[in-house]
């Protein structure tokens, strides 16, 4: 095995040119969305009031592999990609893991906002304008989302409307600060700004809002202007394709130093950061070339794979949106108001609802408190300040390895930094008392 060194770069050239589509490799179709006015599969073309056709068509693609537009890769380019893979070599050593016990992390806290999210931000964007679209709306949760779209609608000439979940927004000032600056319209969700926002704030004055909620808002603005389309985080599939750049970049840099993961691992609220860390790999499982394990974590208090029902349900409380077969919680679930904001959603993604279901993905939740204390312990040894939602990453990273130590099993251990927390230190500050 090559020498396992703490930062593995790869340069512009090596940076992918298609993005990895996981449908055609599922081990059973996945099911299609369901108009809910008659129950029967939707047409494509009933999603181009929010989409546009390119985002559709990229949807229910059935190419294993979708090319990146020459444009788009100068964008992702712009924004620092490839990103390097590191080696916790400081963290294996406060934990005393033994030499065969490594964990390796992907750095996608170095984005400009400082998270995943421009992976797609950037995708979305991008097709919007070319489709003649002038304006995107979007739901935010703990405002990385928001952020990530508010600036690729300023690298674009577009504008941008993000509906911020109510407890985030008074969080997080400093999130929605950073849409703002980059030209975004934020609101705080449910607003007064939509009919479903007024019926859920005359119904729950004191909601601290879901991103459910937001959706909702999110989408019915879309709906009502030609001009405007509606943006989305996670949940679908061509979201989560756009992100498949984290795992086919990672799979480059482990190569050239000769290392396989048995274990990877991702936090998940919608499930993009997981997806796109995890799919290229699982790609090779699913083929019969890999027994990686794949590990997804939720907070406790929002346990959508772990204790909700696989079934269909509306992504939105607003009940606008197609019928998603997905693990959910139900759609009217209003999560507890915990600090990991990206986390609080009521379903998951269809693709990873189906690989958890098929026992692929195996599931875990965690108390929010001790991932933050997972989270002090990396910032402490490794020199980052995990994003919240992050921090539930690092807790099973940790758990792994020093599982692996106590049975003296040698394991190579994965997960996605998806995000960093230098704008969520007063949740550090609560959960731990700084």
């Amino acid at each position: 095995m090559a020498d396992s060194g703490y930062r593995v770069d790869l340069c512009e050239e090596e940076l992918p040119r298609y993005f990895y589509n996981i449908l055609p490799d599922l081990p059973e179709p996945l099911p299609m969305p369901l108009n809910p006015a008659n129950g029967e599969p939707i047409k494509p073309e009933m999603l181009e009031p929010l989409f546009c056709k390119e985002l559709i068509r990229q949807e229910f693609a059935e190419e294993r592999f979708v090319k990146i537009p020459r444009e788009l890769r100068e964008l992702f380019l712009k924004i620092g990609r490839p990103r390097p893979l590191c080696r916790a070599t400081r963290l294996e050593r406060a934990l005393k893991l033994p030499e065969d016990v490594r964990i390796f992390y992907k750095r996608e806290d170095l984005s400009p906002v400082g998270s995943h999210k421009p992976n797609t931000a950037l995708a979305q964007a991008y097709y919007a304008t070319k489709a003649g679209v002038e304006t995107l709306t979007t739901e935010t949760g703990a405002g990385q989302w928001g952020s990530a779209l508010a600036m690729a609608c300023a690298f674009t000439g577009m504008k941008c409307k993000v509906y911020m979940v109510r407890v985030s927004y008074e969080q997080k000032p400093y999130r929605r600060m950073l849409m703002r600056m980059f030209g975004a319209d934020v609101v705080a969700s449910p607003s007064d700004t939509t009919e479903i926002g007024k019926k859920i704030r005359e119904r729950f004055p004191d909601t601290p809002g879901s991103l459910g909620i937001a959706i909702s808002e999110a989408v019915e603005v879309a709906a009502k202007d030609a001009k405007t389309n509606y943006s989305l985080g996670s949940v679908l599939n061509h979201v989560l394709m756009h992100q498949t750049m984290i795992g086919l970049e990672t799979q480059k840099q482990l190569h050239k130093i000769d290392e396989k993961p048995d274990v990877i691992i991702g936090c998940v609220g919608g499930g993009s950061n997981f997806a796109g860390l995890a799919y290229p790999f699982i790609a090779k499982k699913l083929a019969g070339k890999s027994d990686c394990e794949f590990i997804a974590v939720e907070p406790d208090v929002v346990p959508s794979m772990t204790r909700g029902d696989y079934k269909y349900d509306f992504g939105d409380t607003g009940k606008l949106t197609p019928l998603l077969k997905m693990c959910t919680l139900g759609c009217e679930f209003i999560p507890p108001a915990i600090h990991a904001g990206g986390l609080r959603y009521h379903g998951c993604a269809p693709t990873l609802s189906l690989l958890v279901n098929k026992k692929i993905v195996r599931a875990m939740a965690y108390d929010q408190k001790e991932t933050f204390e997972a989270g002090r312990l990396f910032a402490r040894s490794e020199g980052i300040i995990p994003a919240p939602e992050s921090n539930f990453a690092v807790k099973a990273a940790i758990d792994q390895a020093l599982a692996a130590k106590q049975t003296k099993e040698g394991k190579t251990i994965l997960f996605n930094l998806s995000g960093h927390g230098l704008l969520d230190l007063p949740g550090y500050h609560e959960m731990l008392g700084l």
